[in-house]
This record gives C-alpha cells, sequence and structure tokens, in this order.
C-alpha cells in the first residue's frame, strides 16, 4: 500500500505538502496541487483518515513549550516556529511555563488530553517521567532517555571557537561564567569545549558557576569579583549574552573596562540592533534553522516517519562585536 511519502517522492515535493493538498490548505500553488493530485492517481493512494484522525483527531495545532517568552532567544526562536508551521497549515499554541516544573507538567497533560498534532519543548527541569511519547514530541537543547528527537546547536563547538577567538584578542587567562541545572543539556558543552580548548592552547582558565535556582545577580557576581584568582582574569566566555552583558554592567562598578581591561563573548547572537552599546561580540545560534529544522522534524514524525537521528546538531558562527 503506497504511504504519503511515496506520493511526495514521485511528485517532487515534501510530505508537508502532500498533507496541504490533501487538507486543501489555500497555501499551495496550482502546478503543484496537479503535481500531487497526479501522483496520488497514478499511486492509488487513499489518505487512512480513520487512522489519522484517530491519532490527531483533526488537529492542525501545534504546541510550543517554553521556559520564558521574555527571553530574547526564546521569543525570536517561536517567531521561526511559528512562520514554519504556518507556511505548512498548521497553528501555534503557545505555552510559557516560567521555568516551573510543575507548570510544564500542567501544560503536557493537557495537551496529551487535548491531542494536538505535536509538541515543541524547551525545558531544564526534570520532568522526564511526566513526558508521554504518544504525541510526537521534539526537544530543543534537552536530552530525555526516551526517543524524543532534539535539536541543538553545536554548543561543544561554540565553546572552542569562543575561546579561540578570545585568545586571537590577546587574552592570557579566561574565565567561564555560568548558571548550572541538575538536569543535563546540551547547554553544558559549551564549558567542555571551552576547557579543551583551553587545555589544548595551554592557556590558564577558571571555571565559575552557580546552581540555577539559587542564582542571584548580586550575589553571583559578587561572588566573582571577591575571589582572588578572579581579579587578574583578562578574558570572558559567558555562557548566554545576557550573563554577559551583566558581567559587562558589574565590572564597571569594580573599575573594569571592557574591551580594554577584560575582552567578553556571550552565547546566543541574541543583540542585532545596533542602538545598544557595546555590541557584544558572541557565538551566535543558529535560531532560524533550529526553529525551522524543528517544525519540519515534528511533521515528518506526524506523518509516522522514523527519524534518521536523535539529536540534530547545527553549527554556530562566532560574530565579532565591541567587546573583544
Amino acid at each position: 500500500m503506497p504511504s504519503i511519502k511515496d506520493v511526495a517522492n514521485l511528485a517532487g515535493v515534501g510530505v508537508g505538502t502532500v498533507s496541504r493538498v490533501i487538507n486543501n490548505h489555500l497555501n499551495v500553488t496550482p502546478e503543484t496541487m496537479e503535481k500531487v493530485n497526479a501522483a496520488i492517481k497514478q499511486l492509488n493512494y487513499i489518505p487512512n483518515e480513520v487512522a489519522r484522525n484517530f491519532k490527531m483527531q483533526k488537529s492542525t495545532m501545534v504546541a510550543l513549550l517554553l521556559p520564558s517568552i521574555w527571553h530574547p532567544f526564546f521569543s525570536e526562536l517561536a517567531y521561526y516556529i511559528e512562520d514554519e508551521l504556518d507556511r505548512e497549515g498548521f497553528k501555534l499554541m503557545l505555552c510559557n511555563s516560567g521555568g516551573r516544573p510543575d507548570k510544564e507538567l500542567y501544560y503536557i497533560d493537557m495537551l496529551n488530553q487535548n491531542k494536538v498534532a505535536g509538541i515543541i519543548g524547551i525545558t531544564y527541569n526534570d520532568i522526564e517521567d511526566g513526558v508521554s511519547t504518544d504525541i510526537p514530541i521534539i526537544s530543543i537543547d534537552r536530552h530525555f532517555g526516551k526517543k524524543i528527537t532534539c535539536v541543538t546547536s553545536d554548543n561543544y563547538n561554540g565553546g572552542r571557537v569562543a575561546l579561540q577567538e578570545l585568545i586571537k584578542s590577546g587574552v592570557k587567562k579566561a574565565a567561564y561564567l555560568g548558571i548550572t541545572s541538575s538536569i543535563y543539556s546540551e547547554v553544558i558543552l559549551r564549558k567542555n569545549g571551552f576547557i579543551d580548548e583551553a587545555e589544548g592552547q595551554g592557556i590558564e582558565y577558571i571555571i565559575y558557576e552557580e546552581k540555577g535556582d539559587v542564582y542571584n545577580d548580586n550575589v553571583y557576581f559578587e561572588n566573582f569579583f571577591k575571589i582572588k584568582e578572579n581579579r587578574d582574569v583578562d578574558g570572558i566566555f559567558a555562557n548566554t549574552d545576557l550573563l554577559a552583558a551583566k558581567y559587562i554592567d558589574r565590572a564597571k562598578k569594580y573599575g573594569i573596562r571592557t574591551p580594554e581591561d577584560v575582552k567578553v563573548i556571550g552565547y546566543d547572537g541574541i543583540q542585532d540592533n545596533k542602538l545598544f552599546h557595546p555590541i557584544l561580540s558572541t557565538i551566535r545560534q543558529p535560531v532560524e534553522e533550529m526553529g525551522r529544522m524543528s517544525v519540519k522534524l515534528l511533521l515528518r514524525k506526524i506523518e509516522g516517519e522514523t527519524l534518521e537521528q536523535e539529536i540534530y546538531r547545527i553549527p554556530v558562527k562566532y560574530r565579532l562585536g565591541e567587546t573583544t
């Protein structure tokens, strides 16, 4: 019995396009519709509407679970996910958890009951026991023990590149600043890449981290600056742009200038507006690619495909600013 993938291959289009034609979505050109319908007729493909409707309950709704819509990275990611879903004839349901595990579990339970077509989620909490694979799921940055596909940036290489760029700018002693989680995620690879590159190049470095559940801006930097061995650091790699920006702000109070006294590199690439100064040097995450790939992979799962990989890592780029 031919599948929707067979139709897509014969017509030379994506599975999502075939789905749009079957569902009479307006966002399909007449030429594409003709090709798909010809392939359907040639293969004698009959959509299994009974099974499809039971699984999806005719849902064209995809849920996006975010820790915070206020964070610029998550906001940008949501934009591209919604745009890609719209192209494919799906709608977005935004679930803003505030980073609370109880709220995340509440949303997941609600989504399971309402039978959304699928879920794209970001969580840094221990909620694995509450996550079911009955509904197709794509995770961003986070690994689960279950067979849930993860889309992420190349965090390890990002850490290495950050240290390389600090060295190029003349740094002799570098520090990694991070906020840790008790749950493993790809973010930790930023630190691992930084350490491996520092040891490979024989440069002095320190690691400074505090747990996210007790993180406080003032306490974090007060503790950092009062440590004697941190005072001669001339290069900083912060594992987020926001943390890098906060370091620059706090360093001023100690008479430390950026980039004259210390070079600073962040991670995310959320600061694009030239009205902000100084423009942060950063490891830019491929946010658009991550968002669009997450949707494409999710739609393949919705159609019953088995994905080739469990983790999809997308390359990052160094973006020079005014802080190195």
